[in-house]
């Protein structure tokens, strides 16, 4: 079920992408895409994730996305969304909220974390809910959602995964995921 939700996400988002016309990424190296607008790098890998696709997520909000994909179903997205006002996380998140609940998925966790994303920077406050969506043998399917405010941006990201298996994998795709935006969004 999670597959199927995440391909027809990076089916659709890639399409409305190529419909405005204009890219907000550039190519930089090795299959690096740079946010143009904040400077928030996707690298061509973060750990086991490689980068699927990147355009335009909500032209009406500014958002812009990264998609990630890494072995055995785990699939990490990265919203960048310009702000005209102060960020509220759950405030922003909750059309998905709906979704999950909608589709009969179990809140397990919601709490702040103090991510240190970076040695010398700040810990940057980081809103994170999780839902299970299913479960299978030792296996719960969970979806995390995760959102920060950097300077003028919000970063948002979701990550699914089994837990316990890929919990190591959905920690260093988080760290690493704000790590890059505290050091470009940051210094802008």
């Amino acid at each position: 079920m999670l597959a199927a939700i995440a391909v027809a996400v990076l089916v659709v988002i890639p399409a409305s992408a190529q419909d405005s016309g204009s890219d907000p990424f550039t190519d930089v190296r090795d299959g690096e895409k740079l946010h143009a607008a904040s400077g928030f790098l996707c690298p061509a890998r973060i750990g086991h994730f490689i980068l699927d696709a990147v355009g335009e997520a909500d032209p009406a909000r500014g958002s812009d996305f990264c998609a990630y994909s890494a072995l055995a179903g785990v699939y990490g997205n990265i919203r960048l969304t310009l702000l005209s006002e102060p960020y509220d996380a759950k405030t922003s998140l909750a059309p998905e909220f709906v979704e999950q609940e909608g589709a009969g998925a179990k809140r397990v966790d919601e709490r702040m974390v103090a991510l240190t994303a970076r040695p010398g920077a700040p810990p940057l406050a980081v809103y994170t809910r999780t839902y299970e969506t299913a479960k299978l043998d030792t296996l719960h399917y969970r979806v995390l959602f995760a959102g920060a405010q950097l300077r003028n941006w919000a970063v948002e990201t979701t990550i699914e995964y089994a837990d316990p298996r890929d919990l190591a994998v959905e920690a260093e795709f988080l760290r690493a995921i704000y790590a890059e935006a505290q050091k470009e969004i940051a210094k802008k």
